[in-house]
């Protein structure tokens, strides 16, 4: 008996390294292998499932390699393949292209099969989105065997990941790796009414797929139906009810094109992914759908699996491709485009490799192109197809007419913009940066009304998901989500910015492009109050040499009685709160959290630049003003005043604010210090005083507002 043998010092790849050691007392100076430990199994090697050690034909010499038996001396290719190319999705696609780079004809697939003609049958297709499924190839076949596959094809699957079930089911499997084309087959007998119709979903019907598990169905999903049921998710998995079984005596098989975003969003929404649904995603060609029947059905007379009959039904919508495209190229754009000369008798041999029909008349190429390549749209593709196989070595670095070397850095606008977050920054804030798309659901997070300008957003047509479906008009939800988000991981507290734009249509249905605006907006949550973040923005503005003034405001998802307007130089440019605490109840926020958002564009309007002042050689006069105003005069009201009253008024802060029977009815006394910064000599106590009857006389006129 030959075994597999490992000696000492070998090691077995994800089993361990053989070393000199006693087994029972005895010497031990290798191991006898088990299929498993060398890397293979039954469908590589017949016997390798055997729960033992591996046998090897007798006729193999004492010490001989034991890879080459086993297969295990091959060779393997790691490909990466772009997106742009499902062409190449499979070893026909990839063999072509070895083939165009080598110069050497392509071995095509034999595609040949004889057909006993069949009267007995009346089978039906019907194609009800064709939108969603262009092309729908069925074939009838009878007489079915379902058996082991022969150990060629177990070993070929095994090598690219995948276990051999029976003869029919593996030839859809091998069609799937060798032409890149999914097939299903269904059982024949299950299929009521001989009828196949391809079809949307009805809402909430139900299918239970190959592997077990049951799905609710909607209107955007994509079936292959019989008579009376669903039997196949379009592009995914057949269904239970209609798989091939060891009793299968007749079946259909099915090859067809389904559109491919309609596949991936199903596959998304269920979550259900197999290899077909994969390929689907990366586009099927309609050229293989045709080719792939053909093989399968050779592969099925050729195994012995059962008779193919003449019944094939290919139906084509009116989004069917089917057919050759025809086009024409300009070398001299296609040189321009490249910035290097091909020449055109080098051009039209590559595209000949390539399987393009080429006729040229001067720089004008006649191309046929091949009907695997739906890629193919216009001179630039074909620049493109030129390039790689012409060599990209041959374009050198070169200028464009118009391009001219500058010094780089940053321009005027991004220069303030980062003086804006890096304040920020100082000021202990965190920088992040959400996606433009949110939800439709957000909006109502934030109670905003149906009819409020925010909810003039634009949808998506094509969209992520539902939770990127519309792009946002304000920044207000996505801080939201951010500090929800934090609160939820345990990060209690936090001081978070963005700078970024938000999306306003002209007029809905939007017919130009929307209004990109910038705007800021800043969060705190955990420990922080409206002061902090009122504070935040002062400090701002004091970096950019402007007064931000504050006046009762209200906004849907804020706090009625802690909300404010943001004012600079009369004109509103934003606002600041604290998130309503019916929100923060529904969201199971532990902590408050204040919103500020600000119109970053015109904020920066009002900046101005700094100016040095040199320090004044005298001393600073401080006096305190106890002020007696009504309940509804404002801090900012009175500081304006102040500071309007005397320019030599540095800084105005208030330390105090008191009501109650003493001051009056619907009366507040409010205690500031005001700063006096002499510029020219030094303030005598005569001068204050001047100055402070000056303050005391504009607030009296202007706001009614007196001395305690």
């Amino acid at each position: 008996t030959v075994y597999a043998t490992a000696k000492d010092h070998v090691t077995i790849e994800g089993v361990m390294t053989i070393k000199k050691g006693k087994l029972r007392g005895v010497d031990s100076f290798g191991m006898l292998c088990s299929g498993v430990e060398l890397g293979v199994n039954g469908d590589m090697y017949e016997g390798a499932d055997y729960n033992g050690l591996l046998l090897l034909p007798e006729s193999l010499e004492n010490g001989a390699d034991v890879k080459p038996v086993l297969g295990l001396d091959d060779y393997i290719f790691d490909i990466a393949l772009t997106a742009n190319r499902p062409d190449c999705n499979s070893i026909l696609g990839m063999a072509r292209e070895v083939a165009a780079v080598l110069g050497k004809p392509l071995k095509e697939p034999d595609y040949s099969y004889t057909v006993t003609p069949c009267s007995d049958k009346k089978i039906k297709v019907e194609v009800l989105a064709p939108d969603l499924c262009p092309r729908y190839i069925a074939h009838y076949v009878k007489d079915i065997k379902i058996a082991p596959s022969p150990q060629w094809l177990k070993r070929r699957l095994a090598l690219c990941g995948l276990r051999s079930i029976n003869n029919v089911v593996d030839i859809t499997n091998f069609i799937l790796l060798e032409m890149g084309q999914p097939m299903h087959a269904f059982d024949f007998a299950t299929l009521e009414e001989g009828e196949i119709i391809v079809r949307r979903a009805k809402d909430k019907e139900k299918i239970v797929t190959l592997d077990g598990k049951s799905f609710e169905l909607t209107h955007d999903n994509l079936v292959i139906c019989d008579g009376n049921k669903p039997c196949a998710l379009a592009g995914i998995m057949g269904g239970e009810n209609s798989e091939i079984k060891d009793d299968t005596k007749e079946l259909l098989f099915e090859a067809a094109k389904f559109a491919r975003d309609s596949v991936r969003k199903t596959s998304r929404a269920l979550g259900q992914h197999s290899d077909s649904s994969a390929t689907f995603e990366r586009g099927v060609n309609e050229y293989s759908t045709e080719r792939a029947m053909a093989r399968a059905l050779h592969l099925i007379e050729e195994l012995k699996c059962g008779t193919v009959t003449d019944i094939h039904i290919d139906v084509k919508t009116a989004y069917s491709r089917d057919g050759a495209k025809t086009m024409t190229a300009d070398m001299k754009k296609i040189n321009a485009l490249l910035g290097i000369s091909i020449p055109t008798a080098a051009a039209e041999d590559i595209l000949k490799r390539l399987g393009f029909g080429v006729k040229a008349d001067g720089d004008i190429l006649t191309l046929d192109v091949p009907p695997y390549r739906e890629d193919i749209d216009g001179y630039a593709d074909i620049a493109e197809e030129l390039i790689r196989e012409y060599g990209y070595e041959h374009v050198h670095g070169t200028f464009l007419d118009s391009a001219r070397v500058t010094n780089g850095g940053y321009d005027a606008a991004q220069t303030a913009e980062n003086a804006v977050k890096d304040k920020l920054v100082s000021l202990g804030l965190y920088e992040i940066c959400t996606y433009s798309f949110c939800s439709e659901k957000d909006y109502d997070m934030l109670h905003i009304p149906a009819d409020a300008e925010e909810r003039k957003y634009i949808k998506i047509l094509n969209p992520i998901g539902e939770d990127l479906s519309v792009m946002r008009t304000t920044l207000a939800p996505s801080m939201l989500n951010v500090i929800v988000r934090n609160l939820r991981r345990g990060n209690m507290e936090g001081k978070l910015f963005e700078i970024a734009n938000v999306y306003i249509p002209g007029e809905l249905p939007i017919k130009n492009l929307p209004e990109e605006r910038k705007m800021l907006c800043i969060g705190v949550f955990g420990n922080g109050t409206f002061l902090d973040i009122k504070g935040i923005t002062e400090d701002l503005a004091e970096r950019l040499n402007i007064q931000f003034d504050f006046i009762p405001y209200k906004k849907p998802y804020l706090h009625p009685g802690i909300t404010a307007a943001i004012l600079c130089d009369g004109e509103q440019i934003g606002y600041l709160g604290r998130i309503d605490p019916r929100i923060c109840d529904e969201l199971s926020m532990e902590r408050k959290a204040f919103i500020a958002e600000i119109d970053y564009e015109r904020m920066m309007a009002h900046a101005q630049p700094f100016r040095y002042k040199p320090l004044s050689k005298f001393p600073e006069v401080t006096r305190d003003l106890a002020l007696v105003a009504d309940n509804e005069i404002t801090c900012a009201q009175i500081e304006t005043a102040v500071f309007a009253a005397c320019k030599y008024v540095s800084a105005v802060r208030l330390f105090d604010i008191y009501s109650g029977s003493q001051i009056g009815e619907n009366k507040k006394s409010m205690a500031y210090t005001v700063t006096f910064t002499p510029t020219d000599e030094a303030f005598t106590p005569e001068k204050i005083d001047g100055f402070v009857k000056k303050i005391l006389g504009n607030l009296k006129h202007n706001l009614n507002v007196e001395l305690r």
